[in-house]
């Protein structure tokens, strides 16, 4: 289960905890407006992980280190104005500015820490208080952090006040924090947000230090659809970092937008899971690319299905399931998807085993199949799906799977599939759907 940032941000319990102002405040103590935070207070919080972990769920925490909004005071700072799309050049002259950049957390009274962060710990700012201007600043005796994506020249600066990870103060005050926020918590695992924006550099030798606490898994969001550049920072952080596969999630969007004329033939092309499966954490849609969002790009529902079976039943990545898929997201009046998501996660847990065989050879109907293994009864599975018309392929499962009736567990096709002495079967599918053939008779049915 992934939890979503549940620290104090700028706007307090309105906040949904991306506008980080104090990491350590979890929903304990009277800041920004409101004890709680969105989700809650500190000790709900805490309940929260304490039940999954009951119910044997693992907890993914959304940590984010970027940039910090809602400072307490306000510093005069000496700045210059960079332009937006291009950081790396600067325009104007050296003048001063009043920045928001003083967080001394009042009401907190230096419990946990006693860290005051000010101007030197931060390398910019978009806001000059003293003429109520809106600019990209970089404050004097600071440059923008190196190991960024390179997008707008340099993508440091993305909101906020900037976090220079070059300041040792600021590097030894953060890995503090991370094992303050391990040990309170229990965490299993953490999502990354905006790596793109961090100093890859920082980010290895912060998660370095936090697994010499505990095994932490880890995902990295590096929001990017270029495969090279998530391989170049995977290598920069000698594959200590998994990330989200951006580039099969527009892969999705893109087949769903082409009314039947995608090559799913190519579906997997140009993804991190086909290219560096054990570094990909696999997704259909999330937070950020539901309507209303900068990064809108919605896969049509009607293409979910075959997404979802793509990630979840397939050998390769880490599928990660959104929230909005599965109950909704009433305030963009998203209907959640209809049992064929819950019949895909069952599909995974009991079927979804053993060597893989692909048949991604037309442009319409394509497939692969699972083979089973011996722990898990009736397991292995063979799915077909099209973006167009129906169709139809031939699959060999082996002797293992000879003279075997299957049925569609997804529901979407009607009949029976037999397959001959040798483990030959035709398998079928719907026009623009997917199934997912298991044996007759399996006690999940």
């Amino acid at each position: 289960m992934w939890l979503p940032p549940a620290y104090k941000a700028a706007s307090g319990k309105q906040d949904a905890g991306y506008g980080v102002y104090d990491l350590y405040d979890l929903g304990e103590f009277d800041q920004k407006g409101s004890i709680e935070t969105k989700y809650g207070t500190k000790d709900e919080y805490l309940k929260a992980i304490y039940e999954l972990h009951k119910n044997n769920i693992k907890v993914y925490a959304d940590i984010v280190l970027n940039h910090k909004m809602g400072a307490d005071e306000l510093e005069d700072v000496f700045a210059r104005e960079a332009e937006r799309d291009n950081r790396n050049v600067e325009e104007g002259y050296i003048k001063k500015i009043k920045a928001w950049t003083k967080y001394t957390f009042p009401g907190r009274h230096d419990k946990y820490s006693s860290f005051k962060w000010n101007y030197s710990h931060f390398n910019g700012a978009d806001w000059d208080e003293a003429n109520k201007e809106n600019a990209l600043f970089r404050f004097c005796g600071r440059h923008w952090d190196e190991n960024v994506d390179t997008e707008n020249g340099n993508y440091d600066y993305l909101m906020g006040t900037d976090i220079d990870f070059d300041n040792e103060e600021v590097k030894e005050e953060l890995r503090k924090w991370g094992r303050w926020y391990i040990n309170t918590t229990d965490i299993d695992g953490l999502r990354l947000d905006a790596v793109k924006h961090i100093s890859s550099t920082f980010m290895k030798e912060w998660v370095a230090s936090m697994r010499e606490i505990k095994p932490l898994d880890c995902v990295g969001e590096y929001w990017n659809r270029n495969l090279d550049t998530l391989k170049q920072y995977i290598e920069k952080t000698e594959k200590t970092i998994p990330l989200f596969d951006v580039p099969l999630h527009y892969n999705f969007f893109e087949a769903s937008n082409a009314g039947g004329n995608y090559d799913m033939g190519r579906i997997l092309e140009g993804s991190l899971v086909k290219e560096m499966p054990d570094m990909a954490v696999t997704f259909v849609d999330n937070h950020d690319t539901e309507p209303g969002q900068a990064l809108f790009s919605f896969v049509q529902p009607w293409f979910k299905p075959l997404a979802y079976a793509i990630i979840l039943l397939r050998r390769e990545g880490v599928p990660c399931v959104f929230y909005g898929d599965y109950y909704g997201i009433p305030t963009q009046g998203v209907k959640p998807m209809d049992s064929k998501l819950e019949k895909l996660t069952k599909a995974r847990k009991y079927f979804a085993y053993g060597d893989q065989i692909d048949y991604f050879n037309d442009s319409s109907v394509v497939g692969f199949a699972r083979l089973g293994d011996s722990e898990h009864t009736d397991s292995g599975l063979v799915t077909i799906m099209s973006d167009s018309t129906g169709g139809s392929k031939q699959v060999n499962l082996g002797e293992k799977f000879a003279n075997t009736s299957f049925y569609d567990y997804t529901g979407n096709a009607d009949g029976i599939v037999q397959t001959d002495a040798f483990g030959n079967g035709n398998f079928y599918c719907n026009g623009g759907s997917v199934s997912v053939w298991v044996k007759c008779g399996n006690i999940y049915g």
